[in-house]
């Protein structure tokens, strides 16, 4: 296995969770200012690793 699909997948992953722990912070909050900038870091870093970690993998090309 390659490693840049390993790092893909890992990216991928982080994304994901990073995704899952902002839809339940944003299901927890009381709408205070520092709820909504929790939001939005982690929204943003999650979007960011989840589409990075697809491009990855999809980029890199498969050897035998």
């Amino acid at each position: 296995m390659n490693i840049k699909r390993i790092f893909g997948a890992l990216l991928t992953v982080l994304g994901i969770i990073g995704l899952i722990y902002t839809a339940y912070v944003f299901s927890n909050t009381g709408g205070a200012n520092r709820d909504l900038k929790a939001i939005a870091i982690y929204g943003i870093l999650g979007l960011i690793f989840f589409i990075s970690g697809i491009g990855l993998i999809k980029a890199t090309k498969d050897e035998a």
